[in-house]
Protein backbone atom coordinates (compact mmCIF):
# COMPACT_ATOMS: atom_id res chain seq x y z
CA UNK A 1 0.00 0.00 0.00
CA UNK A 2 1.21 3.49 -0.81
CA UNK A 3 0.29 6.88 0.57
CA UNK A 4 -1.65 7.68 -2.59
CA UNK A 5 -4.36 5.17 -1.68
CA UNK A 6 -4.63 6.66 1.82
CA UNK A 7 -5.06 10.12 0.32
CA UNK A 8 -7.66 8.90 -2.18
CA UNK A 9 -9.61 7.14 0.59
CA UNK A 10 -9.56 10.27 2.77
CA UNK A 11 -10.54 12.46 -0.19
CA UNK A 12 -13.47 10.24 -1.18
CA UNK A 13 -14.70 10.13 2.42
CA UNK A 14 -14.36 13.92 2.69
CA UNK A 15 -16.34 14.49 -0.52
CA UNK A 16 -19.05 12.05 0.56
CA UNK A 17 -19.43 13.84 3.91
CA UNK A 18 -19.59 17.25 2.22
CA UNK A 19 -22.20 16.01 -0.27
CA UNK A 20 -24.24 14.27 2.44
CA UNK A 21 -24.47 17.41 4.58
CA UNK A 22 -27.02 19.33 2.45
CA UNK A 23 -29.11 16.16 2.17
CA UNK A 24 -29.06 15.15 5.83
CA UNK A 25 -29.28 18.52 7.59
CA UNK A 26 -32.67 19.53 6.07
CA UNK A 27 -33.97 16.02 6.81
CA UNK A 28 -32.88 16.27 10.44
CA UNK A 29 -34.59 19.68 10.64
CA UNK A 30 -37.76 18.32 9.08
CA UNK A 31 -37.86 15.45 11.56
CA UNK A 32 -37.32 18.00 14.36
CA UNK A 33 -34.22 16.19 15.56
CA UNK A 34 -32.91 19.19 17.49
CA UNK A 35 -30.26 19.28 20.20
CA UNK A 36 -31.42 19.22 23.83
CA UNK A 37 -29.04 21.48 25.79
CA UNK A 38 -28.15 20.74 29.44
CA UNK A 39 -29.27 23.50 31.76
CA UNK A 40 -26.12 23.13 33.87
CA UNK A 41 -23.85 23.69 30.86
CA UNK A 42 -22.43 27.05 29.73
CA UNK A 43 -25.28 29.54 29.44
CA UNK A 44 -24.03 30.60 26.02
CA UNK A 45 -24.97 27.15 24.73
CA UNK A 46 -28.67 27.65 25.42
CA UNK A 47 -29.02 29.45 22.10
CA UNK A 48 -27.85 26.26 20.38
CA UNK A 49 -30.99 24.40 21.46
CA UNK A 50 -32.85 23.10 18.43
CA UNK A 51 -29.77 22.87 16.20
CA UNK A 52 -30.05 19.57 14.30
CA UNK A 53 -28.17 16.74 15.98
CA UNK A 54 -27.42 13.10 15.10
CA UNK A 55 -25.23 14.47 12.29
CA UNK A 56 -22.83 11.68 13.15
CA UNK A 57 -24.75 9.62 10.61
CA UNK A 58 -23.00 11.74 7.96
CA UNK A 59 -19.60 10.78 9.38
CA UNK A 60 -20.44 7.09 9.71
CA UNK A 61 -22.01 6.93 6.25
CA UNK A 62 -19.06 8.61 4.52
CA UNK A 63 -16.58 6.51 6.50
CA UNK A 64 -18.35 3.22 5.77
CA UNK A 65 -18.76 3.80 2.03
CA UNK A 66 -15.12 4.84 1.56
CA UNK A 67 -13.76 2.10 3.83
CA UNK A 68 -15.80 -0.69 2.20
CA UNK A 69 -14.85 0.56 -1.27
CA UNK A 70 -11.07 0.55 -0.77
CA UNK A 71 -10.35 -1.95 2.00
CA UNK A 72 -9.63 -5.66 1.71
CA UNK A 73 -12.11 -7.91 3.51
CA UNK A 74 -10.61 -9.84 6.41
CA UNK A 75 -11.02 -10.18 10.17
CA UNK A 76 -9.49 -6.76 10.76
CA UNK A 77 -12.04 -5.25 8.35
CA UNK A 78 -14.98 -6.79 10.23
CA UNK A 79 -13.62 -5.89 13.67
CA UNK A 80 -13.33 -2.22 12.70
CA UNK A 81 -16.86 -2.13 11.29
CA UNK A 82 -18.37 -3.96 14.28
CA UNK A 83 -16.89 -1.57 16.83
CA UNK A 84 -17.28 1.67 14.85
CA UNK A 85 -20.85 1.08 13.70
CA UNK A 86 -21.79 -0.76 16.91
CA UNK A 87 -20.67 2.09 19.14
CA UNK A 88 -22.28 4.50 16.67
CA UNK A 89 -25.55 2.59 17.04
CA UNK A 90 -25.38 2.93 20.84
CA UNK A 91 -24.85 6.66 20.36
CA UNK A 92 -27.72 6.81 17.85
CA UNK A 93 -30.11 5.23 20.34
CA UNK A 94 -28.90 7.66 23.02
CA UNK A 95 -29.50 10.64 20.72
CA UNK A 96 -32.89 9.33 19.62
CA UNK A 97 -34.17 8.92 23.18
CA UNK A 98 -32.98 12.43 24.08
CA UNK A 99 -35.00 13.85 21.20
CA UNK A 100 -38.00 11.57 21.65
CA UNK A 101 -38.34 12.44 25.35
CA UNK A 102 -37.09 16.02 24.89
CA UNK A 103 -34.44 15.79 27.59
CA UNK A 104 -30.64 16.10 27.75
CA UNK A 105 -30.20 12.50 28.96
CA UNK A 106 -30.87 9.53 26.70
CA UNK A 107 -29.80 6.00 27.57
CA UNK A 108 -28.82 5.40 31.18
CA UNK A 109 -25.10 5.00 31.91
CA UNK A 110 -25.65 1.28 32.47
CA UNK A 111 -27.48 0.84 29.17
CA UNK A 112 -24.71 2.62 27.24
CA UNK A 113 -22.08 0.58 29.07
CA UNK A 114 -23.81 -2.72 28.28
CA UNK A 115 -24.21 -1.73 24.62
CA UNK A 116 -20.54 -0.85 24.28
CA UNK A 117 -19.50 -4.02 26.13
CA UNK A 118 -21.60 -6.12 23.76
CA UNK A 119 -19.82 -4.85 20.65
CA UNK A 120 -16.45 -4.95 22.43
CA UNK A 121 -17.10 -8.62 23.26
CA UNK A 122 -17.89 -9.40 19.62
CA UNK A 123 -14.65 -7.68 18.59
CA UNK A 124 -12.66 -9.65 21.17
CA UNK A 125 -14.19 -12.90 19.94
CA UNK A 126 -13.17 -12.09 16.36
CA UNK A 127 -9.65 -11.18 17.47
CA UNK A 128 -9.26 -14.37 19.51
CA UNK A 129 -10.39 -16.41 16.51
CA UNK A 130 -7.82 -14.66 14.28
CA UNK A 131 -4.89 -15.22 16.68
CA UNK A 132 -4.38 -11.54 17.48
CA UNK A 133 -1.23 -10.90 19.53
CA UNK A 134 -1.83 -10.32 23.23
CA UNK A 135 1.52 -8.60 23.84
CA UNK A 136 1.67 -4.97 24.94
CA UNK A 137 4.59 -2.63 24.29
CA UNK A 138 5.74 0.63 25.85
CA UNK A 139 6.01 3.54 23.35
CA UNK A 140 9.54 4.68 22.55
CA UNK A 141 11.15 1.61 24.11
CA UNK A 142 11.87 -1.99 23.15
CA UNK A 143 10.08 -3.22 26.28
CA UNK A 144 7.02 -5.39 25.87
CA UNK A 145 5.14 -7.88 27.99
CA UNK A 146 2.49 -10.53 27.47
CA UNK A 147 0.23 -11.52 30.36
CA UNK A 148 -1.91 -13.69 28.13
CA UNK A 149 -5.47 -13.61 26.85
CA UNK A 150 -7.11 -13.56 30.29
CA UNK A 151 -5.53 -10.16 30.97
CA UNK A 152 -5.34 -8.73 27.46
CA UNK A 153 -8.94 -9.05 26.27
CA UNK A 154 -10.59 -7.57 29.39
CA UNK A 155 -7.95 -4.82 29.13
CA UNK A 156 -8.80 -3.89 25.53
CA UNK A 157 -12.55 -4.06 26.27
CA UNK A 158 -12.03 -1.52 29.06
CA UNK A 159 -9.74 0.44 26.76
CA UNK A 160 -12.48 0.73 24.14
CA UNK A 161 -14.94 1.93 26.77
CA UNK A 162 -12.49 4.49 28.15
CA UNK A 163 -11.45 5.84 24.75
CA UNK A 164 -14.98 6.11 23.38
CA UNK A 165 -16.12 8.00 26.46
CA UNK A 166 -13.02 10.24 26.44
CA UNK A 167 -13.78 11.12 22.82
CA UNK A 168 -17.42 11.70 23.78
CA UNK A 169 -16.35 14.19 26.47
CA UNK A 170 -14.40 16.15 23.83
CA UNK A 171 -17.54 16.86 21.82
CA UNK A 172 -18.75 20.01 23.54
CA UNK A 173 -17.73 22.99 21.41
CA UNK A 174 -18.58 23.59 17.74
CA UNK A 175 -16.07 21.73 15.57
CA UNK A 176 -13.82 20.64 18.43
CA UNK A 177 -14.03 16.86 18.13
CA UNK A 178 -14.08 16.95 14.34
CA UNK A 179 -10.90 19.05 14.30
CA UNK A 180 -8.80 17.32 16.96
CA UNK A 181 -9.61 13.81 15.68
CA UNK A 182 -8.08 14.45 12.24
CA UNK A 183 -4.40 14.56 13.36
CA UNK A 184 -4.94 11.51 15.58
CA UNK A 185 -6.42 9.45 12.75
CA UNK A 186 -3.74 10.74 10.39
CA UNK A 187 -1.01 9.53 12.72
CA UNK A 188 -2.60 6.11 13.13
CA UNK A 189 -3.01 5.82 9.35
CA UNK A 190 0.76 6.18 8.92
CA UNK A 191 1.48 3.84 11.82
CA UNK A 192 -0.89 1.23 10.37
CA UNK A 193 0.91 1.36 7.03
CA UNK A 194 4.22 0.68 8.77
CA UNK A 195 2.61 -2.18 10.70
CA UNK A 196 1.14 -3.56 7.42
CA UNK A 197 -2.33 -3.30 8.92
CA UNK A 198 -3.92 -2.09 5.70
CA UNK A 199 -7.61 -2.10 6.73
CA UNK A 200 -6.64 -0.05 9.81
CA UNK A 201 -4.73 2.42 7.65
CA UNK A 202 -7.67 2.83 5.28
CA UNK A 203 -10.16 3.08 8.18
CA UNK A 204 -8.08 5.83 9.80
CA UNK A 205 -7.86 7.69 6.49
CA UNK A 206 -11.58 7.31 5.83
CA UNK A 207 -12.48 8.56 9.31
CA UNK A 208 -10.10 11.53 9.01
CA UNK A 209 -11.72 12.49 5.71
CA UNK A 210 -15.24 12.07 7.08
CA UNK A 211 -14.48 14.17 10.18
CA UNK A 212 -12.94 16.90 8.05
CA UNK A 213 -15.93 16.89 5.70
CA UNK A 214 -18.33 17.10 8.63
CA UNK A 215 -16.34 20.05 9.99
CA UNK A 216 -17.58 22.08 7.01
CA UNK A 217 -21.00 22.10 8.68
CA UNK A 218 -19.93 21.66 12.30
CA UNK A 219 -17.53 24.63 12.56
CA UNK A 220 -18.77 27.57 14.65
CA UNK A 221 -21.56 28.49 14.37
CA UNK A 222 -22.51 24.85 13.85
CA UNK A 223 -25.29 24.03 11.41
CA UNK A 224 -25.43 20.50 12.80
CA UNK A 225 -24.04 18.54 15.75
CA UNK A 226 -22.68 15.02 15.48
CA UNK A 227 -24.29 13.86 18.74
CA UNK A 228 -23.27 10.64 20.46
CA UNK A 229 -23.88 8.90 17.14
CA UNK A 230 -20.70 10.49 15.83
CA UNK A 231 -18.60 10.80 18.98
CA UNK A 232 -19.03 7.18 20.10
CA UNK A 233 -18.45 5.97 16.54
CA UNK A 234 -15.25 8.00 16.27
CA UNK A 235 -14.11 6.78 19.69
CA UNK A 236 -14.77 3.16 18.79
CA UNK A 237 -12.87 3.52 15.52
CA UNK A 238 -9.72 5.09 16.92
CA UNK A 239 -9.67 2.72 19.89
CA UNK A 240 -9.96 -0.32 17.64
CA UNK A 241 -7.29 0.96 15.27
CA UNK A 242 -4.92 1.50 18.21
CA UNK A 243 -5.53 -2.10 19.27
CA UNK A 244 -5.15 -3.62 15.81
CA UNK A 245 -1.89 -1.80 15.14
CA UNK A 246 -0.54 -2.96 18.53
CA UNK A 247 -0.02 0.64 19.62
CA UNK A 248 -2.46 0.55 22.51
CA UNK A 249 -0.42 2.65 24.94
CA UNK A 250 0.64 5.10 22.23
CA UNK A 251 -2.95 6.35 22.25
CA UNK A 252 -2.12 8.11 25.53
CA UNK A 253 0.07 10.42 23.44
CA UNK A 254 -1.59 10.52 20.01
CA UNK A 255 -5.00 10.82 21.65
CA UNK A 256 -3.64 13.07 24.37
CA UNK A 257 -6.34 15.71 23.92
CA UNK A 258 -9.01 13.08 24.58
CA UNK A 259 -7.09 11.83 27.61
CA UNK A 260 -6.81 15.34 29.02
CA UNK A 261 -10.53 15.94 28.50
CA UNK A 262 -11.40 12.76 30.40
CA UNK A 263 -8.89 13.43 33.18
CA UNK A 264 -10.35 16.90 33.69
CA UNK A 265 -13.75 15.33 34.36
CA UNK A 266 -12.31 12.68 36.71
CA UNK A 267 -10.23 15.23 38.66
CA UNK A 268 -13.17 17.63 38.90
CA UNK A 269 -15.44 14.94 40.34
CA UNK A 270 -12.80 13.61 42.75
CA UNK A 271 -11.91 17.09 43.97
CA UNK A 272 -15.51 18.06 44.56
CA UNK A 273 -16.38 14.81 46.34
CA UNK A 274 -13.29 14.78 48.57
CA UNK A 275 -12.65 18.51 49.17
CA UNK A 276 -15.92 20.14 48.20
CA UNK A 277 -13.98 22.33 45.76
CA UNK A 278 -13.79 22.41 41.98
CA UNK A 279 -10.46 22.55 40.13
CA UNK A 280 -11.96 23.95 36.94
CA UNK A 281 -14.77 26.41 36.34
CA UNK A 282 -16.47 23.59 34.51
CA UNK A 283 -15.43 20.26 33.07
CA UNK A 284 -14.57 18.90 30.55
CA UNK A 285 -11.67 21.32 30.32
CA UNK A 286 -12.77 23.01 27.09
CA UNK A 287 -15.71 24.46 29.05
CA UNK A 288 -13.25 25.86 31.60
CA UNK A 289 -11.56 27.86 28.87
CA UNK A 290 -14.92 28.82 27.40
CA UNK A 291 -16.01 30.28 30.75
CA UNK A 292 -12.61 31.98 31.01
CA UNK A 293 -13.50 34.05 27.96
CA UNK A 294 -12.00 32.04 25.13
CA UNK A 295 -14.02 32.03 21.92
CA UNK A 296 -15.03 28.70 20.43
CA UNK A 297 -12.75 29.38 17.46
CA UNK A 298 -9.80 29.93 19.79
CA UNK A 299 -10.49 26.75 21.76
CA UNK A 300 -10.74 24.67 18.59
CA UNK A 301 -7.63 26.26 17.08
CA UNK A 302 -5.44 25.71 20.15
CA UNK A 303 -6.75 22.20 20.85
CA UNK A 304 -6.17 21.29 17.19
CA UNK A 305 -2.58 22.57 17.41
CA UNK A 306 -2.02 20.49 20.56
CA UNK A 307 -3.49 17.43 18.83
CA UNK A 308 -1.20 18.00 15.85
CA UNK A 309 1.88 18.24 18.09
CA UNK A 310 0.92 15.13 20.04
CA UNK A 311 0.33 13.21 16.79
CA UNK A 312 3.83 14.22 15.63
CA UNK A 313 5.33 13.09 18.95
CA UNK A 314 3.51 9.79 18.63
CA UNK A 315 4.92 9.25 15.16
CA UNK A 316 8.39 10.09 16.43
CA UNK A 317 8.09 7.53 19.22
CA UNK A 318 6.95 4.91 16.74
CA UNK A 319 10.33 3.62 15.66
CA UNK A 320 9.18 2.67 12.22
CA UNK A 321 8.85 6.34 11.23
Amino acid sequence: MDLQLLIVTAAVSFILAVLAGPLCIPLLQKLKLGQQVRGEGPQGHLKKAGTPTMGGVVILLAFTLAFVKFSVVNTEFYVILVVTLGFGLVGFLDDWIKILKRRSLGLTSLQKLLGQLLFSAVACWLLIDSGHSTALSIPGTSFSFDWGAWFYYPFIALMLLAISNAVNFTDGVDGLLSAVSVPAFGAYALIAVQATQFPSALAASAMAGAALGFLVYNAHPAKVFMGDTGSLGIGGAIGMIAILTKHEFLFLIIGGVFVIEMLSVVLQVLSFKTRGKRIFKMSPIHHHYELSGWSEWRIVGIFFAVSLILAAIGLYLDKGL
